[in-house]
């Protein structure tokens, strides 16, 4: 294994790169004793895949992404981005959160640029912002500012800032838990043709189960490592099918029933929901679900 120090951005576009996690392991220290997040996780990221993470609050799902980030450190295993380990924050790597986190006082065009690395040249990183609008359907509204847009434009916005890092992984940290059911499902299509023009490498963090089944290649289900499992990985799902999916077909609907059932979810005589009664906790109502001691709503 080699180390970089990746201190700088890159200044061009970059391709999707493989991430490979092994056995990493992270333990907090608490009033009440350590506590651990994340024990033993073994996970390969193809470059160019979408890989979901699902599981309960608290098993360390946004945890895991800021180990890959760099912004957090593991105590234990190693983390590579396309072979090697970075010695800081990863520059490789771009996050969005569920919180578009935008300067209030910029407008979005410059709240976009603020991605661009240092030294990009004037023109080009111009250029580099009115694409990255472009793509995701701001050019009229550049000049705006965050209080003046939707919660979805600003969370466009946020993405695209991401983008202009020219990351070759993507980490989305619930890009969609705050947006409104319809706003989600156009984000989430969104999500794929940024994808298709901007290739790299997501991991993506959710608490939607149908989400994951409609955007990622694969599904990962967590679990939190103190209640009875040496492992914080349960179980990897690969979803069939091409995308754009068929939300409704009967493969994803099997898929989604297993999913749920591991997350203590239990969904017999419950029908599929639409997109109006769906909530972020599996997709389903929440009077109709068991949910494990493990689980600590937020």
């Amino acid at each position: 294994m080699s180390i970089t120090s990746l201190s700088q951005p890159a200044t061009g576009p970059r391709s999707a790169l493989p991430v490979s996690l092994q056995g990493v392991g992270r333990t907090f220290a608490t009033p009440t004793g350590p506590r651990t997040v994340l024990a033993d996780v073994d996970l390969d990221l193809r470059a160019g895949e979408i890989v979901a993470l699902i599981g309960p609050s608290g098993c360390g799902k946004s945890t895991l992404l800021r180990q890959v980030s760099r912004l957090d450190t593991p105590d234990r295993g190693a983390i590579l981005v396309d072979g090697t380990a970075a010695g800081g924050v990863d520059h490789r790597c771009a996050v969005a959160f569920q919180e578009p986190r935008l300067l209030p006082w910029r407008t979005l065009r410059q709240n976009v640029a603020l991605g661009l690395p240092h030294g990009t040249p004037r023109a080009a990183g111009a250029a580099r912002v009115d694409e990255l609008l472009d793509l995701v359907g701001l050019e009229q509204s550049a000049g705006l500012r965050p209080r003046q847009v939707s919660g979805g434009m600003a969370q466009r916005t946020s993405l695209a800032r991401a983008l202009a890092r020219n990351p070759g992984v993507l980490l989305l940290d619930e890009p969609f838990g705050a947006l409104d059911a319809l706003t989600r499902l156009k984000m989430q299509d969104l999500l794929l043709e940024v994808h298709a023009a901007e290739p790299t490498t997501v991991l993506l963090v959710t608490h939607d189960v149908e989400e994951a089944l409609y955007l990622a290649d694969r599904v990962v289900l967590l679990g939190a490592p103190q209640h009875g499992a040496a492992r914080s990985v349960r179980r990897v799902v690969t979803v069939p099918g091409a995308r754009p999916r068929d939300r409704a077909s009967a493969a994803l609907a099997e898929l989604r029933a297993d999913l749920l059932e591991g997350l203590g979810v239990h969904t017999h005589h419950i029908p599929s929901p639409s997109a109006d009664d769906r909530t972020v906790d599996g997709a389903v109502p929440l009077a109709t679900r068991s949910i494990p001691d493990s689980e600590n709503p937020s």
